[in-house]
Parts: structure tokens; sequence; C-alpha cells
């Protein structure tokens, strides 16, 4: 049974636009996807490039069966056209400093524990390191993760700020651009289930082994160190 099954207008429609359009504008190389292939629901922890990368990694899900739950600041929601089939894609709206954040965490351990795939970027916004390495992280995908007794899968990518450059608005889609994905296996953090019950050492311990994760990987995409 695929894990597409189930999945709303909204969702299909989104799909149906833009999977071909990926494979018309962009060239790929991944690798590492099997390790999407894990039978329980889990977070995928990723680096954020730019405005076009949801929509790069989007991609790498959607081919290995895995449809994503995005975690999303709020305004996306509100955005025309976009907003629509964030909503009705069941996607997650994060509204910072509110008990709506608090919600929006429990709505994706829901998801996670119903065998879902949840995308979260653990930095929570587009890098603005000047040469495009992570930045310091929040804690809201070990939080998730540790609570749902979930897997924490590693995904680092580049090549996306090629066709949309960081808080640029701009889209540079020939000469087609080449994007890099690599998804690593589970982040080790089985030390650190609680049953559910998270401290904050723990979630930043957590945290700091899934960011050390995501950047151990971009290396291997950049072939160089940050």
């Amino acid at each position: 049974m695929s894990k597409r099954d189930g999945l709303g207008f909204a969702y299909r429609f989104a799909a149906l636009i833009l999977h071909p359009l990926m494979r018309l504008i962009t060239k790929r190389e991944w690798c590492g996807t099997e390790n999407l292939d894990v039978d329980s629901g889990i977070v995928v922890a990723a680096n954020h490039l730019s405005w076009f990368d949801p929509i790069v990694i989007s991609h790498v899900l959607w081919d290995n069966d895995r449809p994503p739950r995005f975690l999303a600041k709020d305004v996306l929601f509100r955005a025309p056209v976009v907003g629509w089939i964030m909503r009705n894609a069941g996607q997650i709206p994060v509204v910072r400093g509110t008990k709506d954040a608090a919600a929006a965490v429990q709505a994706a351990v829901d998801a996670a524990q119903a065998g879902e795939c949840v995308l979260v970027y653990p930095e929570g916004t587009i890098t603005k390191d000047p040469d495009l390495w992570p930045m310091s992280a929040k804690t809201g995908a070990a939080r998730i993760a540790l609570t749902a007794g979930v897997p924490v899968i590693p995904l680092a990518h580049f090549g996306a700020q090629d066709v949309m450059g960081p808080y640029r608005k701009e889209f540079k889609a020939f000469p087609r651009k080449t994007m890099r994905v690599i998804v690593g296996p589970p982040v080790a953090l089985d030390d650190l289930y609680r049953g559910g019950q998270v401290d904050n050492a723990t979630l930043h311990e957590a945290t700091d082994r899934i960011m050390a994760a995501i950047t151990e990987l971009l290396r291997q995409i950049r072939k160089e160190e940050s």
C-alpha cells in the first residue's frame, strides 16, 4: 500500500503540477534515498538554502513514497494559491511565540505517530551564513521525534540556491541546474528516548547530533569543509 493513498485533492494537484515541472527544469543527483524506507513515521530534518528548496525536498520524498507534512511559517498559509494548497494539503502552520506553536508540535507528533513523514527545517529559516552552511538550530525536530518515538532522517541538499538565491525573488530555471541531495541513515538517538518525556538538556543534545549529521552530509555534497 502506497503512503500516497488517501491524500487529498490539493496535495495531488500540487504534485501533478510540480513533479513534471521539476523533471523538466532540474537535473538530479540523489543518493541514500533507501534510508527513507522505514516502517514507521519519520522526521526528516534538512538544511534550508532557498525558497525553492521545499520543492526540491518534496520531489525527493514524493518519488520515494514519503509525501511530506511540512512545518511552515504561518504567513505562507495566507499567501494566494500557495496558502490554499498548503491548508488543503494538511501542512502544519507554525506561529512562533504563541500557544499555536505548541499546537503545531503536537500536530507534527500526531502525524509522525500515524506513520507520516514530517519535514522540519531545524534552523527555522533560510540560512544567513554567507557560505551557505547551516546555522545554529532550534529544538523542534528533536522534540517531535523524541516525543513521537520515531527516527530522525537527516537530509542535505545543494543546488536550489542556483535557482533562487537566499531571500531573493528570482527564478533562474535555465540552463537546468543540478539538485544534489544526500539522505543519511537515522541519527543515533536511541539512548535519548525517555518514553516521550524530554528535558532541555536532552533536546539540545539531540539537536546537536541532528545538525552534525546534516552538516556532514552537506560536506560530502560540497566536497569541502564548513
